[in-house]
Formats: C-alpha cells, sequence, structure tokens
C-alpha cells in the first residue's frame, strides 16, 4: 500500500498473547475503517468532524486518506484495547450522526423542542429522502380474510351476513353510509372517519383498485388523504377482485388485508343504508368467522365518547414549504387531509402545522393566518382549542379560516352550539347555498354534527346552507376577516366548485399582511426549517378500542 503500514500488518512476537492482541487490533482497525468510508460516501462535513473528534489510528487504503493518530507511540497492549474502545464509540456515534438512508430506519439526532431533524427538504432533496412520511411504528399486518364468512351487526338491530376480504379481526365503531360514487381510496385516508364504518351506497367497490403511495412536488401523498386507512371497517355490497387502472398497485382487498382493516362484502348495503336513515347513524361491529354474540354490548365501542381528534393531530409542529412562498400560515391540525395542505402551499402559502391543543393565540403575531382543519367525532371534545381560539379572536386580528371540525370549533369558541345530525352528510354531490351571492355549489361533505345557526352571536352571519336537510355549513364574521366552512373545498374527492374560497382566505391573508406594522416577512425561517419536522409526529393508527381504554 505505496509504502505505508496495512490495517492487517502487526509487528508483534508470534506468543499466544501477542497474536490475540494483534487479532483484536485488526478487527477494531476495520470497523473503524468502515464507519469512515459510511461517513465519506454519505455524511456531512458535521457529521464526520462528529466522529473525526475520536483520537483513532486508521492505515486507510488509497482512496481513504489517514488521519492524524497521537496513538501510534503507545504500547501494543494499550494500542489493541484503545482500538476496541475507539470501534465502540465510533459504532455510537455513527448511530447518532448518519443521515437515514432508504429503506434504513437509521436513529435520527433530537432538536430542540424535543423535536426530531429531518434530514430532507422540499427546496433539496437529501439522498434517501422519502418526503413526509408517518413515524416509525409497527406494522399493522393482519392474514387475509378471503372467502370467510363473516358478519355485520348493528346494535339493537338486523345482522347482515357476508363474506371477509379484509383483514381477520373484529372490530367496533359507528355505522356510517356515504354516497360518493367513485373516490373510496381518498374517503378511506380521511381522518374524519377514524372510529367509524363506511358502508358504500355504490355497488361495486374496487374496481381501479388501490393507487401507490406516490408523493407531489410538496412531499405530499397524491392519491390518499393520510398515510393510512382512518375508518374502522368498510362495508360494501360487491368488491371488484380484479382491478383496472394504471396508478393501481394493489387490490382493495390487498390494502385493507395490510392495514389491519377488516371488510365485509356480498351483504345487502341497501337495508343498511334503509336501517341508518330511519333510526340514524348506529353502534355495528363487524365479525369475522363465528357470528358474534349481540347480547354482548359492552363490546360495541362509541366513539363518540372518544377524542378522536387527539388521536389523529400531530403531537409536534411540523412544516410543509411552497417554493417562492409569499405568506406563512398557522394551521391547527384536528386531521388535517393532504388536500387541505396542497390548496394552501400550491397558492403561495407555507404552512406550519400545530397539534389541536396548541395555545395558538400565543405565537399568531408570528403568522399571516390561522387556518383550522377538518377533524373526526364530537368537537365538544376540543374544550383546550375552544379555548385557545377563544383567546385568538379576542386577542388578534389575524386572518381565520376553518372547514369541517374546524368550522365547529369555531363557532363553539365564538359562543355558538353544535348539534348532532340523525345520519349526518357523507357524499360528493350536495348542494350548498351562497348567501352572499344566491349561488349555489355543489360541495364534498363529511360529517355528523353541525352547527345550530339560531345560536350564533350577533357578529357572525350564516354564510352557507345545505339545501338538502337546510343545516348550516358556513358563517362569516360582519366586520373581521373570519370566515368557517362545513363543507370541504379542496374535494378530493369530489367536485372543485367552491375552491375559490382557498383564493378569498388568502387575500384576507394578504391584506392583513400589508397593514400589519410588525412581522413584515413572515415566511419560514431556515432556523425554523431546520429544527421542525417534515410529517405528523406521534399519530399511530390504534385500534378504537386502545383508546376507549386509555
Amino acid at each position: 500500500m505505496n509504502g505505508r503500514p496495512s490495517i492487517f500488518t502487526c509487528q508483534v512476537s508470534h506468543s499466544s498473547f501477542g497474536r490475540l492482541l494483534c487479532f483484536w487490533d485488526c478487527i477494531a482497525r476495520r470497523v473503524v475503517l468502515g464507519t469512515y468510508r459510511e461517513l465519506l460516501q454519505g455524511g456531512t462535513i458535521s457529521q464526520v468532524r462528529a466522529i473525526s473528534n475520536l483520537d483513532l489510528t486508521i492505515w486507510a487504503s488509497p482512496s481513504v486518506p489517514r488521519l492524524h493518530d497521537a496513538s501510534t507511540t503507545l504500547p501494543l497492549p494499550l494500542r489493541a484495547l484503545s482500538f476496541i474502545a475507539a470501534a465502540m464509540l465510533s459504532r455510537m456515534s455513527m448511530r447518532l450522526a448518519r443521515p437515514a438512508q432508504a429503506g434504513f430506519a437509521a436513529a435520527k439526532p433530537r432538536a430542540a423542542f424535543g423535536m426530531a431533524v429531518r434530514w430532507n427538504s422540499t427546496a433539496a432533496p437529501v439522498d434517501g429522502s422519502k418526503g413526509r412520511k408517518m413515524p416509525a411504528m409497527p406494522k399493522r399486518s393482519f392474514a387475509p380474510a378471503n372467502k370467510v364468512d363473516a358478519t355485520l351487526t348493528i346494535r339493537d338491530g338486523p345482522i347482515f351476513h357476508g363474506t371477509a376480504f379484509g383483514a381477520n379481526n373484529n372490530i367496533s365503531g359507528e355505522a356510517v353510509f356515504t354516497t360518493s360514487l367513485v373516490g373510496y381510496p381518498e374517503s378511506m385516508t380521511d381522518p374524519s372517519y377514524r372510529g367509524q364504518i363506511l358502508v358504500f351506497t355504490q355497488p361495486l367497490i374496487g374496481n381501479y383498485g388501490v393507487p401507490s403511495n406516490e408523493r407531489d412536488e410538496y412531499n405530499l401523498l397524491k392519491y390518499f388523504e393520510s398515510p393510512h386507512i382512518q375508518c374502522a371497517g368498510v362495508v360494501v355490497a360487491d368488491v371488484a377482485e380484479q382491478y383496472s387502472h394504471w396508478t393501481a398497485v394493489e387490490s382493495l382487498g390487498a390494502w385493507c388485508a395490510r392495514e389491519g382493516i377488516p371488510a365485509i362484502s356480498g351483504v345487502d348495503t341497501r337495508a343498511i343504508v334503509t336501517y341508518l336513515r330511519e333510526q340514524g347513524s348506529s353502534l355495528a361491529r363487524i365479525s369475522v368467522g363465528d357470528e358474534y354474540d349481540a347480547d354482548e354490548d359492552e363490546s360495541f365501542v362509541d366513539p363518540g365518547q372518544v377524542n378522536l381528534v387527539k388521536r389523529v393531530s400531530t403531537k409536534a409542529p411540523f412544516v410543509v414549504e411552497s417554493p417562492n412562498a409569499e405568506f406563512h400560515v398557522a394551521l391547527i391540525d384536528c386531521g388535517v387531509k393532504e388536500n387541505i395542505l396542497r390548496s394552501l402551499v400550491s397558492r403561495g402559502a407555507a404552512v406550519t402545522v400545530f397539534p389541536y391543543n396548541y395555545p395558538i393565540h400565543k405565537v399568531a403575531e408570528h403568522f399571516d393566518g390561522v387556518f383550522i382543519s377538518n377533524g373526526p367525532g364530537d368537537p365538544t371534545h376540543c374544550q383546550e382549542t375552544i379555548y385557545n381560539l377563544r383567546r385568538l379572536m379576542n386577542e388578534s386580528p389575524v386572518p381565520i379560516m376553518g372547514i369541517c371540525m374546524g368550522h365547529q370549533l369555531l363557532a363553539l369558541a365564538a359562543g355558538a352550539r353544535t348539534i348532532k345530525l340523525k345520519y349526518g352528510n357523507r357524499a360528493h354531490n350536495i348542494p350548498s347555498l351562497d348567501l352572499t351571492t344566491g349561488l349555489c355549489h355543489i360541495t364534498s361533505q363529511n360529517h355528523g354534527y353541525a352547527v345550530d345557526a339560531e345560536t350564533m352571536p350577533s357578529e357572525f352571519k350564516e354564510y352557507f346552507v345545505n339545501l338538502n336537510d337546510g343545516s348550516n355549513e358556513g358563517m362569516i364574521h360582519k366586520t373581521r376577516p373570519i370566515f368557517s366552512l362545513q363543507f370541504h373545498p379542496e374535494a378530493k374527492g369530489g367536485p372543485m366548485d367552491s375552491a375559490f374560497l382557498f383564493d378569498r382566505y388568502l387575500e384576507n391573508v394578504k391584506m392583513y399582511k400589508e397593514g400589519a406594522q410588525v412581522y413584515k416577512d413572515n415566511r419560514p425561517s431556515q432556523l425554523l426549517l431546520d429544527i421542525l419536522n417534515r410529517e405528523r409526529v406521534g399519530v399511530e393508527p390504534t385500534p378504537l378500542v386502545q383508546a376507549v381504554q386509555n
């Protein structure tokens, strides 16, 4: 090796003790050299320095530079022991310093505020980056239950017999129905369906399969509204075993089995929907295999008794960057859909997402606007959020917009009340009337609660009304840039009739920013982007029964 000693060269006596020390010397050198090679190939300068601070001896190959060594003059026994210790410390440091590699769950260093630093950025992707991903968690893999008998039992109601095609496990939740013709991947991954058994009225489901988890230029999921299936179970009249679509990568049954979601087909969904429409949304249970004993009422889990927002909201702030962002919006995550984030960042607003109970009124002055997302369950469980929003409206002039659960929470903070609908509104074709213009919009909706318009405070007025059942679909402040919507203007799936409401919100943000006297440039600083995550933190798809027990 160019006249230099090799890492395998040991000038010692031929005694047993000498040969043993030589063996450990060589092993230590090889381990440390492998660590340096890994760093030199993929590590940053700061990471290399973190390892280089160790006083090590390495005789490298010609492709790896020799590092300074101050211990070459030590006696051989001490050198061998130092190499063993150095190798152990080197490997420990390497695990903390190296970036995450594709397919390798590397440990990530922790930064201030208890947040994990991600080595990826939408502006300058790092090799191995996977964009916005869920945190590491146990896989929810269950054996598929194809061609196995299954039952759907409605509490105090009928029992429907069919065939299982999803995961081989039993669940309970609130049975609700959707009349959407398409968009089952988006509906099933919508966090607003958390804890619910979703009944599809469309006769055939799964004919275009399930797409991949491909991401767009903002590192947001293109075809899903969250990284996992959110509904507790799926009920269909007929499931397509053979699928056909250019984006599909697996069948609906395989997806449900992989995600641990039981599903049943071959049942009379028309009879189920008729019962739910007349009796209201009811607790139900999907049982795979032996028929479920309906007398065991304690096994029916009521998601209405659980703070589901707490289950789907991020546990720490994260950021979604927008190229050439003009605005910086704070978003309260009650179970935000990917397309809500996309609707904001694609319009030039960088978004910092906060947990549902974050005291947003304390940091509102650092943002150009505040946004409250959709979410599952009863809004009255989120008392911390209601209190924070009330403080926000009383103390800050910042523009505010809410969607779905965000609309209900904003109304509760303003002093209104919410009511539970008999069977809710879940479809992609619900007409909503704009009371300010008289125009009708076809909207996408998914909610079981609504704001009682008669309890709205005098400073607000009704914005939209549902033309099917007359329920409230939005409110707007009479003098301030605050409004909220019960439906989903971002759709996904559904029509885009009301997508202009995001533009209206950002127009309010622009006027507020131009008139503000402080924090003229509220775009995220590089420090903020470095310390914040790029993904929801600590959101695990915990079964609902465990949520009730906790």
